[in-house]
């Protein structure tokens, strides 16, 4: 192999425009089933991944992008490919929502990773708490038809596929405290106090 590359160097911009004209052909040919890209962000580095029905899966660095882009493969489609010009709506959305410019998401979502009472927590929570504002768990379930369910509660935003646009940083405990996150607290805390601050 070492040979071969000493033979035939391989020439960054042509595998540039190699990939450009696969995820051309991917488009075109309706065969790419999920578009994914990566973004910087104030919380550190986010995997963006899109169906054609809308925004999939955001996933934060320490989640290993690898082991989510593997687990996307298998529960969703092995169609995948970095196709960045298909996430370009929603990395601008994102990058004027870091800088204080954007207050909600307009990015259509597929819900397909979240189902049951977890899907309704979490479309209950993207509808009902606003930009700067914070909802306890108990709040939430109350909000989503079941007041009891303040664990599930917990365990729908846990496992919230598409954190960010689906706020469920805004969801605190009933003292006060940040609670945890998908992300990291100290992520948390960066989103809780970006919104605050604006």
């Amino acid at each position: 192999m070492t040979d071969l590359a000493q033979h035939f160097p391989v020439d960054v911009a042509d595998l540039q425009r190699l990939h450009a004209r696969l995820e051309q052909d991917a488009q075109t040919g309706d065969l790419l089933d999920i578009a994914y890209r990566t973004v910087d962000s104030a919380i550190g580095p986010l995997l963006l991944a899109a169906t054609p029905l809308g925004l999939l899966r955001v996933a934060f660095a320490s989640e290993d992008h690898d082991v989510v882009l593997q687990n996307l493969s298998q529960r969703v489609s092995q169609r995948m490919l970095e196709a960045p010009a298909r996430l370009d709506a929603v990395a601008r959305q994102l990058d004027e929502y870091f800088t204080g410019g954007r207050h909600s998401f307009d990015i259509a979502l597929d819900w397909s990773l979240s189902h049951g009472f977890r899907r309704t927590v979490l479309e209950h929570l993207n509808v009902d708490v606003s930009y700067g504002d914070t909802a306890s768990y108990a709040a939430l379930a109350q909000l989503a038809g079941s007041p009891k369910a303040v664990r599930a509660v917990g365990a729908a935003c846990a496992t919230n596929p598409i954190p960010i646009v689906v706020p469920c940083h805004r969801v605190i405990r009933s003292d006060g405290t940040v609670g945890a996150y998908r992300g990291g607290p100290a992520a948390k805390r960066v989103l809780l106090d970006l919104e605050q601050n604006r």
